[in-house]
């Protein structure tokens, strides 16, 4: 006997969702997961302050970007919320009047945390890709690691895993290099229990 077809989650739903939540739709499903964790935050914050100055505000490095940390991202009838998202001036010269944005980044970054590692590194990546986003980052407070992904073709290529203690000289960031441990203030990563 045939299963009846599961119903796709609209808009209003992903609207219906309680605010101390993100959601999503993804591939039809609304996801939901809690705020991220302070180590996420404190993390996500420290990266987009290493990036804003050189590449946005041309302080020190070539400017031309735009950065917006939990944009509302709607890619091919995908609702995606990245961490933080980044677009050359070129690709996205104006904000849109909209409260989400249907341009794709030219760069993403996710921080990864136990309630949303499974999409991050799986559909995410996918719709990363499928939207022709060019440049990933996966950064991981726990593990105090940061994984850079290059686009080639509609697949994703690892360009190289930087461990705390080494310096960041990324793609598309590479113009100016910062130490990855500068995201993470605190001597000991947290604790993973309850």
């Amino acid at each position: 006997m045939a299963q009846p077809a599961s119903r796709q989650a609209t808009y209003a739903d992903l609207e219906a969702v309680p605010e101390h939540l993100v959601a999503e739709i993804i591939d039809g499903v609304l996801e939901t997961h809690p705020r991220p964790r302070p180590e996420h935050g404190v993390a996500a914050f420290g990266l987009a302050g290493e990036l804003t100055g050189p590449f946005q505000r041309g302080r020190g490095g070539p400017g031309g970007w735009i950065f917006m940390a939990e944009p509302e991202l709607h890619l091919d009838g995908q609702v995606v919320v990245p961490d933080l998202a980044g677009w050359r001036r070129e690709r996205l010269p104006q904000l849109p009047a909209t409260p989400y944005v249907d341009t794709a980044p030219n760069w993403v970054c996710e921080v990864l945390s136990p309630s949303t590692a499974r999409l991050d590194r799986g559909a995410k990546r996918r719709i990363y890709a499928k939207a022709d986003v060019e440049h990933l980052w996966l950064l991981d407070p726990q593990e105090r690691e940061l994984e850079v992904f290059s686009l080639q073709g509609r697949h994703w290529l690892l360009v190289e895993t930087v461990q705390t203690g080494e310096l960041v000289r990324m793609p598309p960031f590479d113009a100016v290099a910062f130490p990855l441990s500068a995201l993470f203030p605190f001597d000991t990563p947290p604790s993973t229990e309850a």
